[in-house]
């Protein structure tokens, strides 16, 4: 299983059309070769699983066996409030611990910018990794954390002390709604949905680094991607596209639980969706404060 973000995606993808439901099972005869994404000859890792029993190990294109060690969604579930959790506290104790005063602010940015590119570095190894490591994991998630507790208390500080609950609600509201558009299968993740969200988070990326290099050198906001109209238009964008990275994190999370990914896949699906939920929170973060700076 892999599971994709705005940042970059891991192994694995199914090839069907998207049209399968959480906990759906493959037709009679198991799926085909090439459907399959965990199938022999798809480089499936888990074409023989080494938790079933010897007389029950997949041969061919069969669904993994029920074993207590293949991965449920009461797993997904735990593992994704592990590492949220983890986010949340360590988002509240650099709130009120990394003061963004007059006299703090300078410190509390160089320790938030720093956590950012210990995180950024940490999800990194991670995602080059052929297998989870929860410790990564959680790591990337306490120190992401501390960046997103500084920004959050500074927006709150010095544009409205109510963006940041409203942002938390925005990001919650688009959770929720990506959830019941892929179970009502409004959504339809299949190649094509997956190329085309692909491209264009790249497209956001680039754009959103070629403004960074024009703000360093220039100052001020760079091209205006970040403030103004277009800072507008390029955080509802954003938004979409962190909605369209769940709706890719949905279908894997299925797709693992389809075809019996092993358990400590889990938690990849847990940083998967904790890293395009905090994307989702940042650009939310970023609209509201545009809006509000506008009154």
């Amino acid at each position: 299983m892999r599971s994709s973000n705005p940042v970059f995606s891991r192994r694995g993808f199914s090839r069907d059309n998207g049209n399968a439901g959480f906990n759906a099972q493959p037709q009679a005869g198991g799926p085909a070769v090439g459907t399959n994404p965990y199938a022999p000859g798809t480089g499936n890792p888990y074409a023989t699983n080494p938790y079933a029993p010897a007389d029950t190990q997949l041969g061919g294109d069969q669904q993994a066996p029920p074993s207590s060690r293949v991965m449920t969604i009461d797993d997904v579930v735990s593992r994704t409030a592990m590492t949220l959790g983890t986010v949340v506290v360590t988002a509240a104790l650099s709130w009120f611990l990394l003061p963004v005063d007059q006299d703090s602010i300078g410190k509390s940015y160089g320790i938030a910018i720093g956590a950012a590119l210990i995180a950024m570095v940490l999800a990194l190894v991670q995602a080059f990794k052929s297998k989870p490591v929860p410790a990564l994991i959680l790591s990337y998630a306490a120190f992401e954390g501390v960046f997103l507790g500084v920004i959050s208390s500074a927006v709150s500080t010095y544009i409205s002390a109510g963006v940041v609950p409203q942002a938390v609600l925005g990001t919650m509201a688009v959770f929720a709604g990506v959830l019941i558009a892929y179970k009502m299968r409004w959504i339809r993740v299949n190649r094509r949905f997956y190329g085309f969200v692909m491209a264009a988070a790249m497209g956001f990326v680039l754009l959103m680094a070629v403004n960074l290099l024009f703000a360093v050198i220039g100052g001020g906001d760079g091209l205006g991607f970040r403030s103004g109209g277009l800072g507008i238009l390029f955080g509802v964008i954003g938004i979409i596209l962190g909605a369209c990275f769940l709706a890719l994190d949905f279908k894997q999370v299925e797709d693992g639980l389809t075809y019996g990914a092993p358990r400590e896949e889990s938690w990849l699906a847990a940083f998967g969706l904790t890293l395009t939920l905090v994307w989702i929170y940042l650009e939310m973060l970023r609209l509201l404060s545009i809006l509000q700076g506008n009154d």
